[in-house]
């Protein structure tokens, strides 16, 4: 008598496949069963999971509807018939979503998944900036709290920044919170920007002697760097851009070797779609990102929680915020 093999096995053969040079043997067998059931209960319930650039491999490959950047997402995820969006993110992505997709149910795996940029500055913060420099409009990154974005005259992202702040008549721009977002976007344009002590500490951990360090070792490697890395940084690599930046750029000119400067998961994840290129793994994990695990998302399916809502004045001025910004051409 022949075994049979289920659709359940040809899916987690099909999916291995795709991810054998990310994830062992051994991990895979943990996995697979959990990735069945999430993958399941998506169809029972109705559910797409957005999955960041820096979730790791077996979230973002293996269960995710919906993977990129956090702004990306909740547009892509508001575009669909679902009734419950999962979040393998972020709090703040969590909460964009929700702007976004104010008749969904949006849920996130861990409540505890901050970002120490978010939560550098507050809504009141913001109040009192605009106290002090009266008339001074205010840029605020996506990266933020939905109450952040509401106090706030237009967002930017890190690809799209530039082109915001041009957009604004006035020669002064308060830009927050991110001080090297604020840095590298001002040494392209001749107005004057007002910055917020505010960063990524992953992407802040980064220094110009290690770039160096890995351009000695890998002279032949290309160096990607995300702006939110310090400007210092940013002159040692061959190019600055956005995840989706990054990632075009890899897809597109297919170099021998590359490091890109930003969460090492990122790597991984690129690194499955373009098996040609090698990738040295500078290694800074987001302590955030990283509580966020599929035995969680399965949790958070089956008992449909943690619940993210906004409130929905706060949620309105936000969502103004975010589409103003998609008014400006880049």
């Amino acid at each position: 008598m022949f075994d049979t093999v289920t659709p359940a096995q040809k899916s987690a053969a099909a999916l291995y496949a795709k991810v054998s040079r990310v994830i062992d043997p051994l991990s895979w067998q943990a996995y697979a069963p959990v990735i069945d059931k999430i993958n399941r209960l998506k169809r029972e319930k109705n559910a797409v999971i957005l999955a960041h650039n820096y979730m790791t491999p077996e979230i973002f490959h293996c269960v995710a509807d919906f993977a990129g950047d956090s702004l990306q997402l909740a547009r892509q995820a508001a575009e669909t018939d679902a009734k419950v969006i999962v979040q393998a993110g972020v709090h703040f992505m969590a909460e964009t979503s929700k702007v976004l997709s104010p008749e969904k149910t949006v849920l996130i795996p861990d409540t505890e998944a901050g970002c120490s940029l978010a939560s550098s500055i507050t809504a009141a913060d913001v109040r009192l900036l605009r106290e002090k420099y009266p008339g001074v409009p205010v840029v605020t990154y996506v990266n933020t709290a939905a109450e952040v974005k509401a106090e706030s005259d237009i967002c930017c992202t890190s690809s799209n920044a530039l082109a915001v702040v041009e957009s604004l008549p006035s020669d002064t721009v308060l830009m927050i919170p991110d001080k090297f977002l604020a840095r590298n976007t001002a040494k392209k344009t001749q107005k004057k920007i007002l910055t917020w002590e505010g960063s990524c500490e992953v992407h802040e951990r980064f220094t110009p002697e290690e770039i160096r360090k890995f351009r000695k070792a890998w002279p032949d490697a290309v160096i990607l760097a995300h702006p939110e890395c310090p400007p210092e940084v940013m002159a040692e690599a061959d190019f600055a851009g956005s995840t989706k930046a990054m990632s075009d750029y890899v897809r597109d000119r297919q170099p021998k070797r590359v490091v890109m400067i930003t969460e090492c998961s990122m790597s991984d994840n690129v690194s499955v779609e373009n098996p040609n290129v090698e990738f040295v793994r500078p290694c800074n994990l987001c302590p955030h990102m990283k509580r966020i695990t599929l035995d969680k998302i399965l949790h958070c399916l089956e008992t449909m929680t943690h619940e993210v809502t906004v409130d929905p004045r706060v949620a309105a001025r936000a969502k103004q915020a975010v589409e103003n910004m998609l008014k400006v051409k880049s």
